[in-house]
């Protein structure tokens, strides 16, 4: 559990998959918070992390069901504010001494309509301008009996009891998603909840970065520290946190496995040894990682060769700083989050991860991850507070495995350089267009057909490239972005009039659920 000086709210996760959402909503307020698993949270575990404010996530379950996920009793004694959200409102209900019933006619999924009752509450600060507020439920259970102490404050036409309080305790209920973009005046609910509970809002990114450099301190003390540098977000943050906080006892190793985008590497090395004036091993193993990847095809495979072949890469170099103690990861929140499977079973694998992990066993080091209790927009957030090049900071996503997922199929040395070139294309017109910043990710895929095609007045047998390019608000879903006709135009004339050995460029506009962004 993190230790924080801090005002902390604790969310218990009963499943739903947008939990993290409310994280986010609530960080956006400059409020500390952290999600934890229902069956994590005892009486113990509230005393110790003794929370200001509590939020039940929305969740799959039914209430109604033997061994039905709950929170310990012990938190409606804590005297401090709570709020349910969906299964959390129906979990609540049905501990205090409401009723909750199966859906019968009455579930919503999607969006709905929700208006106010008669009397006006302080949570409800902002909301019912129009007399009736847009909200996105998503639920088969209803409550059809309120606990006692609870009021009606907000009615749709399948929930009765949309929005409910126990304005004594202090208890919120809601049967809809606040923390979703489908209920567009949700993040005031947020607003309100966290001035009833008296939160201070300082959770800011200089306060994080001096507590920060305090506990890398204290955790380190005197002994060296070495860091996987890939160049992206994450890592150059921590990179420069770290060395901000111990200096030359970090060194950074740089593997550089022949798989990164045009002059990347020289872009990473150049940054952070001579601007940065970093300790830094650049560990070309180009030709080992190709060899090892030659005629191999399937995508799993390949993720696997390059996690393993970095893992040994990795050590070799790292073994090169002599006594070092500790290996500093760029692990984010999200990382932390999906790590713990909410039913505490085995969760579906949709790829392997490209990381180090084994290494700290193997090698017998101690981990240093300053940047486990933040979000991706907040580690910007810290770059840009510790002054890192907006080039750096902006930088859209890139693979651990990096262009290796990126060619489906068998990858080439060939096909590798062709990608290069066309990815530079592609990344150029986005910029020249004043369109980076406004799209989430972009890359250029190299798929594994051949094309008959004309070119002047000769004949061309050459590879297909799709483009793809995506929004998202949270890096958990995403939709294609809207180019332009002329855009698109513009950019496949210039990849195959630039690019030799493309001769036809598409444009991918598939949307992504929850899962994998990339490719493979």
């Amino acid at each position: 559990m993190t230790q924080t000086s801090h005002d902390r709210l604790l969310i218990i996760d009963f499943g739903s998959q947008v939990t993290q959402l409310i994280a986010r909503r609530l960080r956006e307020l400059n409020v500390y918070c952290e999600i934890h698993p229902y069956q994590n949270v005892s009486a113990p575990f509230l005393e110790d992390f003794s929370p200001k404010a509590v939020i039940f996530s929305g969740g799959p379950a039914s209430v109604l069901d033997h061994a039905s996920p709950r929170p310990p009793a012990e938190v409606y004694d804590l005297g401090v504010p709570i709020l349910g959200i969906c299964y959390g409102q129906q979990v609540m209900m049905h501990m205090l001494g409401g009723t909750v019933q199966r859906g019968d006619g009455t579930a919503e999924f999607g969006r709905a309509y929700v208006t106010p009752a008669p009397e006006r509450i302080d949570m409800l600060y902002g909301w019912f301008e129009a007399e009736r507020e847009q909200v996105w439920m998503s639920h088969g259970d209803h409550v059809s009996a309120i606990a006692p102490g609870f009021a009606v404050y907000g009615t749709s036409p399948n929930a009765p009891f949309a929005i409910t309080a126990d304005l004594d305790r202090n208890f919120y209920a809601v049967q809809f998603h606040p923390e979703v973009h489908h209920t567009p005046n949700g993040a005031k609910l947020y607003e309100n909840f966290v001035r009833l509970a008296g939160f201070s809002g300082d959770w800011t990114m200089g306060a994080y970065r001096e507590e920060a450099v305090r506990k890398i301190r204290e955790q380190v003390g005197d002994a060296k520290v070495i860091c996987g540098l890939s160049g992206g977000v994450d890592s150059s943050v921590a990179a420069v946190l770290i060395h901000e906080a111990i200096g030359d006892q970090l060194t950074c190793v740089f593997v550089d496995h022949g798989l990164l985008r045009q002059g990347e590497a020289e872009e990473v090395v150049t940054m952070f040894r001579d601007h940065y004036n970093m300790p830094l091993i650049h560990a070309d193993e180009q030709e080992l990682f190709l060899g090892a990847l030659d005629g191999q095809s399937d995508p799993e495979t390949k993720r696997k060769i390059i996690g393993k072949l970095f893992i040994d890469v990795f050590q070799k170099h790292a073994g090169e700083v002599g006594g070092a103690k500790f290996l500093a990861q760029g692990t984010l929140y999200p990382d932390v989050i999906e790590s713990v499977s909410f039913s505490g079973g085995p969760s579906v694998t949709i790829k392997s991860h490209h990381n180090v992990g084994g290494l700290p066993e193997k090698m017998g080091l101690k981990l240093v991850e300053p940047l486990r209790e933040l979000f991706k927009d907040e580690v910007r957030e810290l770059g840009r507070e510790l002054g890192l090049p907006p080039s750096f900071i902006g930088r859209h996503p890139f693979p651990g495995p990096g262009l290796a997922i990126r060619c489906p199929g068998e990858i080439t040395r060939q096909k590798l350089e062709i990608l290069r070139k066309a990815d530079a294309v592609y990344i150029d017109q986005i910029r020249r267009h004043g369109l980076y910043d406004e799209i989430w990710q972009a890359f250029v895929a190299i798929l594994p057909v051949r094309t008959v095609g004309v070119m002047g007045d000769g004949r061309t047998y050459d590879f297909a490239c799709a483009l793809r390019a995506v929004t998202s608000v949270d890096g958990m879903t995403a939709d294609y972005y809207p180019f332009s006709h002329e855009f698109l135009g513009e950019t496949a004339t210039r990849i195959i009039n630039e690019v030799k050995g493309i001769n036809r460029v598409t444009y991918d506009i598939t949307s992504k659920p929850p899962g994998t962004i990339e490719w493979e």
